[in-house]
């Protein structure tokens, strides 16, 4: 297999062709795409191993279950295809209820990293791009009332905090850092920011860019010194007569200055 290529996730909304029902537009579209989602998805995890483990890689294995079923749902889908299709979502679900998570195929782009297992819903129209990573307790969704069709568009690069609600057609640029709890309803156009609150707003000038890329990790900053005195110099080392005459006397004092 190649270099891995994160290609730019188009915020489109997905169309399904009208003969087969198979999505189009960005995607995997190709088993060489299945490979590098599935490749990008594991270093945004920052596993090690080629493959998840039986027992603690839970979120790890759902992820593939996604990518499998968007694979077979794009690339496969002869009538022979069928049962398996059926089988991986039927997985595909028993996975999001034991895990707590509501996200529909062809959402993420690729290298997503679910923090943990919890609650996550996502609109199935809504579209994430590459490197997102996303905590427990979000909502990306559409308004009360509105088209389901009307759900956000997230660029690459986005960090949503745990319990950060993203509602509406709104549009998130590259490199924003969410907040936890921010509830954000308008569009933020502008790159390379963090907004948080409720409703959001912008409260710094650095987005994502201040984090460390998935697999990278930072060493901590050694501690400062501790402000005092400055150190007494060292002794000069004894000389071997002064072992050889036995243990120093104290010295006496000045007879005047008892007087």
């Amino acid at each position: 297999m190649g270099p891995i290529s994160f290609a730019p996730w188009t915020a489109g909304r997905a169309a399904h062709a009208p003969d087969t029902g198979a999505p189009t537009g960005p995607g995997i579209r190709s088993r060489e795409d299945y490979y590098r989602y599935l490749e990008a998805d594991r270093l945004a995890l920052e596993q090690t191993r080629t493959r998840p483990r039986l027992f603690g890689d839970g979120v790890w294995r759902f992820q593939r279950l996604l990518r499998a079923v968007e694979y077979h749902d794009a690339c496969r889908r002869a009538w022979y295809h069928r049962p398996m299709r059926t089988v991986l979502y039927l997985c595909l679900h028993l996975a999001s209820v034991r895990l707590g998570f509501t996200i529909p195929p062809h959402v993420f782009g690729p290298g997503l990293s679910l923090a943990h297992r919890g609650t996550v819903v996502v609109n199935s129209c809504a579209r994430v791009g590459a490197n997102c990573r996303l905590h427990a307790c979000t909502n990306i969704g559409s308004w009360p009332g509105a088209a389901a069709t009307h759900a956000p568009v997230v660029g690459e690069n986005v960090y949503i905090g745990p319990g950060a609600v993203l509602y509406g057609p709104i549009t998130i640029a590259d490199n924003i850092a969410i907040g936890a709890n921010s509830v954000v309803t308008t569009s933020f156009t502008e790159p390379d920011i963090t907004i948080a609150g409720a409703p959001a707003r912008k409260i710094h000038d650095g987005g994502t860019t201040r984090f460390a890329q998935p697999g990278q990790h930072v060493l901590p900053a050694p501690l400062p010194a501790p402000v005092g005195e400055p150190d007494a110099p060292p002794a000069p080392p004894a000389s071997p007569d002064a072992f050889a005459e036995g243990p120093a006397q104290p010295a006496l004092a000045d007879a005047g200055a008892l007087r």
